[in-house]
């Protein structure tokens, strides 16, 4: 085998080494060098111009530039962002600042209706007076430019008095005299009618009353109110207004959330209250079914409450809470529930059931109280009694019964029948009873002679949306007779009627005021005579002292 061997010259072996290399070359992957693009940076009035490699962010780009940022700036585009040849990033500056600035409150002007004036005569009763707030701002501002402002806290360091302007609306009713003061509620303020129907005052105007709470004094002198809180979580406040000057002084028990109880003592000193703590769900409070007094005067003194009766249970629907009422000699207290009637004991602070009630299931957020009172000289309770029935559940039988419960002898018995969920037995003041022919009987020479008036059911079966008859009956439950209204007229509804609290100037009889269609009215309880007292449609609660 012959073999050939080859030699290659000097340009051959440099064509062989190009070829070679430009294999290898092919064989690899290409090396790119970077780009750089522009980018422009607007902050701070200012246009800066900056290279930044390609496919940097907007937070490498203020970087390069060496632009930082406060905690509230904000840029755009969003710093992630990334960013193109020729692309614009804008960092606007952003602050806030709070100031505080003293503002006035304008006066509301008010009018009020007012049967003491001719029709249609105005009168300034009181002169409007401008409030002062500070004012509490949250102000942001871009890039020296406000943006947005806002309010932050109000605090009133003055409140604005309204300006309240009466306006004459006389009705034609006749005037009648009559002994003690009247105090209504009419359009959430307070009125005072004394001696006469034309001798009306003014003594709340705040218009807030809410009517829970609304009584007189024993003596007159001073009224006791609740308001409705503007405070989150409070339902509302007590206050007594003194009666004694004009204008009369207003004073702030510095005591909330009284739904069902709030009574002067009988001599007037001491207001004690029963508490409850608001709730958000229905009825809107949970009752603590507590009792307190508290040692007020007319001058402005409020004392420190003393507890009388230790939160509790409350019974059966104990959640709607309970409601009381002072005894004459003040040694005790009537209370009065779903469940049961029974004694308050003061010095021991305890509690003595002296009636069970068989409970009304109402199948709503609310709780049927039976309406209690004492009779005059503190022998016998008045209320009603919630009677069971083989036809329907025991707790939705709709048998109401006027109950007697002596206290000092003898059995509770039932003084007459059907009368309804909301009777609201109410005795009058002791009196002598006289004949239409002024002789006197032996039991009308009974100086513990009284009267006891009481709403009947017009529908007893019912009686939970029926309106009501006033009627009266003496003490033992003879004579019971229809006062108002008249025969076919519509009639009251559930509430709890006043006496008088002496025998009337004209006709020398005892008299009983109540509300109906929003006005007073008044009816003597021999003769039946109704008499309107006012007639603007507005009352909603009334005491007569």
């Amino acid at each position: 085998m012959r073999l050939y061997h080859r030699t290659y010259s000097n340009f051959q072996w440099s064509m062989i080494i190009m070829v070679l290399s430009a294999v290898i070359w092919g064989c690899t992957s290409p090396q790119v060098t970077q780009g750089l693009i522009t980018t422009t940076i607007i902050a701070d009035k200012k246009d800066l111009q900056i290279k930044i490699p390609s496919g940097s962010t907007v937070q490498e780009a203020l970087k390069t530039g060496q632009i930082a940022l406060g905690e509230m700036d904000r840029v755009e585009p969003p710093l992630y962002a990334i960013l193109s040849d020729g692309d614009l990033v804008k960092v606007i500056r952003i602050k806030e600042e709070y100031y505080i600035e003293q503002e006035i409150i304008p006066f509301e002007h008010q009018e009020l209706r007012n049967e003491a004036l001719p029709e249609g005569e105005r009168r300034v009763s009181q002169p409007g007076v401008n409030g002062l707030q500070e004012v509490t701002y949250h102000r942001v501002i871009e890039d020296n430019i406000e943006v947005s402002t806002n309010i932050v806290k109000t605090s009133v360091l003055q409140p604005a008095i309204p300006e309240i302007v009466m306006v004459g609306s006389r009705s034609s009713f006749a005037s009648i005299e009559f002994p003690g003061k009247i105090a209504y509620i009419s359009s959430g303020n307070a009125w005072i009618i004394e001696n006469s129907s034309v001798n009306r005052k003014l003594v709340v105007s705040s218009g807030d009353l809410d009517g829970r709470i609304f009584s007189l004094s024993p003596d007159g002198s001073m009224l006791l109110f609740s308001r409705y809180s503007s405070e989150a979580n409070s339902i509302n406040t007590l206050w007594v207004a003194s009666l004694q000057k004009d204008p009369g002084k207003i004073i702030d028990l510095g005591v909330n959330n009284i739904v069902h109880y709030a009574e002067f003592s009988p001599d007037s000193n001491k207001v004690a209250y029963s508490t409850a703590e608001w709730r958000e769900t229905a009825p809107g409070w949970q009752a603590n079914n507590d009792l307190y007094e508290i040692s007020v005067t007319g001058n402005g003194f409020v004392g420190s409450p003393k507890i009388i009766l230790e939160p509790n249970s409350g019974g059966v629907y104990g959640w709607w809470g309970m409601e009381f009422s002072w005894s004459v000699d003040a040694i005790n207290f009537l209370y009065s529930r779903p469940d049961s009637i029974g004694i308050v004991n003061i010095g021991e602070g305890s509690m003595t059931s002296i009636y069970n009630i068989v409970p009304y299931q109402t199948g709503g957020n609310w709780a049927w109280v039976p309406g209690a009172s004492w009779s005059p000289d503190g022998n016998v309770i008045y209320s009603v009694d919630h009677i069971s029935t083989e036809t329907v559940g025991v707790q939705e039988s709709q048998n109401f019964n006027m109950l007697a419960i002596p206290l000092m002898e003898g059995a509770p018995v039932h003084l007459t029948n059907d009368v309804g969920m909301f009777a609201y037995p109410v005795p009058s003041p002791i009196q002598i009873i006289k004949d239409f022919d002024n002789s006197t009987s032996g039991l009308n020479q009974d100086q513990t002679a009284f009267l006891v008036a009481y709403l009947q059911a017009i529908f007893p079966n019912q009686s939970e949306i029926s309106s009501y008859k006033l009627c009266s009956m003496d003490r033992d439950g003879s004579n019971q007779k229809v006062l108002f209204p008249e025969e076919g007229a519509v009639g009251l509804n559930p509430q709890d009627v006043v006496w008088s609290p002496e025998p009337m100037i004209s006709g020398d009889e005892y008299a009983i005021a109540f509300v109906y269609n929003g006005n007073i009215w008044m009816v003597y309880s021999k003769t039946g005579e109704a008499i309107q007292i006012t007639g603007d449609g507005l009352t909603t609660q009334i005491d007569w002292r």
